[in-house]
């Protein structure tokens, strides 16, 4: 079953990862993560042969070039170039007409990928390969806004500047499946073999079966310096779980990107297949992003939602401030959590996913649930889903958080019961053309993000619109061909 990824031979890759040898090896035993001297050491030494470089497109995917050892070491400063069309394509890769960044009329030129440094990571899961993320500028250096990275790292600076260091952390929720990416392909992608033919919530027995998989991705990811806390099986069949420990919010998009990355290319190593789709069949539930997110003290580390005195469940005013900005926000910025026609398929009531712009404590049919205590007390936002693009999940949370604190927002009242039998509560935006009205009408994004930013994001949306509203469905067929 895991022909190509054997356990002993992670095993191998993860000790040559940690363990070189003296100060470098404690250093890398600490973090799992490299210096460039430690890259170079390595390829040097022969233990890395490949180093790909990348960026994060619209979609939140890994972008870039794989680069011999030898090259790398002979270009170590000259980044990547690659076609400003990365920026600018849909889902299918296709470089997409309209966007005022770069299109046929520009010539789609080149931009650079600028190595950062911090982001060197070994993957054991491919054989001498390391990775290094990098940060999108124009040839003559100048930041691109539009990049997701970009985007985000903007909102993370707005907050340092206010003294606060914004954490988050991501759980994410996918469906293994027994059938490879091509032959569920060939199927299309009907009748596929999850791996679980009953709810596996909880269940030690049937996350078993899927065992195996699950431990090369905690291993793995553990080995590539992304930490993992646990993983577990999912409400649906088949469904699996593998959370993130948190981390500051750069760090955290970074780790999210590298895992969903890591998932898939250990899935098709192994002859299996995954999907992080929102929704992948009506029949079962759907797949989320639930986004974890706190400030920090910039200078003491110390945790700002807390207050033994403060308002319920020991809430800050801070936090209240913030929580009620996610809250006012959270339809115009809903493009951001769910970019896709699919993505709003997946709000469905008694399905765990949320349906209300409420919050409450512990209660997960609202779409802000609060939880912890003390420094660990935090807001979990339900609304994105599996196939939303971190970078722009944490930028939008962050943005809406401020918005909250800096023009003093008041918090609504705790909801309390069963949020998807209560009626005139606010909802989420119910498709993709309600959420793309929101952010078209929203002031705060664009004095939060920018209109190139906000337009770009738009322009994209619409367009995945238009491409579904030119397509005939499977269900379209089965509903009309023989009965009109």
């Amino acid at each position: 079953m895991a022909r190509n990824v054997s356990t002993a031979r992670q095993r191998s890759a993860v000790t040559r990862t940690e363990r070189p040898n003296g100060a470098a090896r404690r250093a890398e035993e600490k973090t799992a993560k490299l210096t460039l001297e430690q890259l170079i050491r390595q390829v040097k030494g022969g233990e890395v042969d490949t180093v790909i470089i990348a960026i994060a497109d619209l979609q939140g995917r890994l972008m870039g070039k794989r680069l011999t050892g030898p090259y790398f070491l002979d270009h170590v400063d000259e980044g990547l170039h690659a076609c400003d069309y990365l920026l600018a394509m849909d889902i299918d890769n296709e470089p997409l007409p309209g966007f005022k960044f770069t299109n046929w009329g520009t010539g789609y030129g080149d931009m650079h990928g600028r190595p950062d440094l911090s982001t060197i990571r070994r993957l054991p899961w491919l054989e001498k390969t390391a990775v290094i993320l990098c940060d999108v500028e124009t040839m003559d250096g100048r930041p691109v806004d539009i990049a997701p990275r970009q985007v985000l790292r903007r909102q993370v600076d707005r907050a340092r500047k206010l003294g606060f260091n914004p954490k988050t952390a991501s759980e994410l929720e996918f469906y293994l499946f027994r059938d490879t990416y091509e032959q569920a392909a060939a199927k299309d992608y009907s009748g596929l073999e999850p791996y679980g033919r009953y709810i596996e919530d909880y269940h030690i027995l049937q996350g078993t079966k899927a065992e195996w998989f699950n431990r090369l991705v905690r291993n793995g990811m553990e080995a590539a310096g992304v930490p993992v806390e646990n993983s577990k099986g999912e409400w649906g069949f088949g469904q699996q779980e593998i959370n993130l420990r948190y981390a500051e919010a750069l760090e955290m998009a970074d780790r999210h990107v590298l895992y969903k990355n890591g998932v898939k290319e250990i899935a098709a190593l192994n002859q299996v297949a995954v999907t992080f789709m929102a929704k992948w069949s009506m029949a079962q539930a759907g797949s989320s992003f639930h986004l974890h997110s706190s400030l920090w003290d910039v200078k003491s580390d110390r945790a700002l939602f807390h207050s033994a005195n403060a308002g319920p469940h020991g809430m800050s005013p801070l936090f209240q401030h913030y929580l009620a900005g996610l809250i006012a926000l959270a339809r115009e910025f809903s493009l951001f959590y769910a970019p896709y026609v699919n993505s709003y398929k997946r709000y469905q009531a008694t399905s765990f996913a949320p349906t209300s712009v409420v919050w409450a404590w512990d209660n997960r049919t609202c779409g802000f649930r609060i939880v912890g205590h003390g420094p660990s007390l935090r807001v979990e936002c339900r609304i994105p889903g599996a196939d939303g693009n971190p970078y722009m999940a944490f930028a939008a949370t962050i943005a809406a958080g401020l918005h909250g604190i800096e023009n003093k927002l008041e918090l609504p009242p705790e909801f309390r019961g069963d949020a998807y039998t209560s009626r005139d509560l606010p909802r989420v935006p119910s498709n993709l053309t309600e959420a793309i009205n929101a952010l078209e009408q929203s002031e705060v994004a664009r004095s939060a993000f920018g209109d190139q930013v906000v337009e770009h994001y738009l322009h994209a949306a619409r367009l995945e619109r238009k491409s579904f509203d030119s397509a005939v469905t499977d269900w379209e067929l089965r509903r009309n061909f023989e009965r009109i």
